[in-house]
């Protein structure tokens, strides 16, 4: 009677014993439980920043800022300008020996050498012949200006033409005003003849007219008394079908 009393306290010992685990399981389980989501509803996931960009953000042009205050070649700047100057040829000499005059041809040439008027070197054509006026740019007081007529044979044959003081016409006007006519070789030539000068084939010679300062008058007329005074002269050179060569020079004051 004993052994039984002890074995039925032993079995409620066990079953109390189950009890109290289950009663903490189960309600550990329930307390973790969130009722206030219905079930299956997972944790709710924060929302963060979008993709990261595959770059820096664009806050200038492509080509960047420009430190040094110009555009570079591919800009709207304008091109340098060639500040560079460039002369211009004939008109008014070479330049080199302060000449002034007319014509394309700039070169010297040797002093021409007069031929006999029965000579048979052929007469220059027109076509053969280039004709330029050469002077210096300004004369000093006393020095007598010196007019060079400048022949080049274009042809491949020498020929002769007359520089002569009627038939190659040098005139001085006095610039400005009314141009007035102070000199002229064909007005009293000390030698109204023909010269004759041979202009060989290709090559270029120079005729030289030295002129005095004085007026001179047609028909070898009196002229106006004394030289002419210190300015700006013109000088003109006509011969037969030749156009007309211009030049200008300076008679310097004392």
């Amino acid at each position: 009677m004993y052994w039984r009393r002890r074995a039925v306290a032993a079995t409620l010992i066990a079953l109390l014993a189950l009890l109290i685990v289950w009663a903490v399981t189960s309600g550990g389980s329930k307390g973790n439980k969130d009722d206030s989501r219905p079930n299956g509803s997972g944790p709710a996931h924060s929302i963060g920043p979008g993709p990261a960009s595959s770059g820096p953000a664009i806050s200038q042009q492509p080509r960047g800022r420009d430190e040094s205050g110009t555009t570079d070649g591919g800009g709207d700047g304008g091109g340098g300008t060639d500040a560079g100057s460039e002369g211009t040829t004939g008109g008014t000499g070479d330049g080199s020996n302060g000449d002034s005059g007319t014509g394309s041809d700039s070169g010297g040439g040797t002093e021409g050498q007069q031929v006999p008027a029965g000579s048979s070197i052929p007469d220059c054509t027109p076509s053969a012949l280039q004709l330029t006026l050469r002077t210096e740019l300004s004369y000093g007081p006393g020095e007598k200006p010196k007019f060079r007529l400048i022949a080049k044979n274009t042809s491949s044959t020498a020929c002769k033409a007359d520089f002569g003081p009627k038939s190659a016409v040098l005139t001085v006007t006095e610039a400005g005003g009314d141009d007035a006519e102070v000199w002229s070789s064909k007005d009293c030539p000390r030698n109204a003849g023909s010269v004759l000068l041979e202009v060989p084939a290709g090559a270029t010679i120079v005729h030289t007219v030295e002129w005095d300062r004085k007026k001179s008058a047609p028909q070898c007329a009196t002229p106006a008394a004394g030289s002419v005074g210190p300015g700006t002269y013109l000088v003109e050179a006509k011969t037969s079908g030749e156009p007309v060569q211009r030049a200008s020079f300076v008679l310097a004051k004392d």
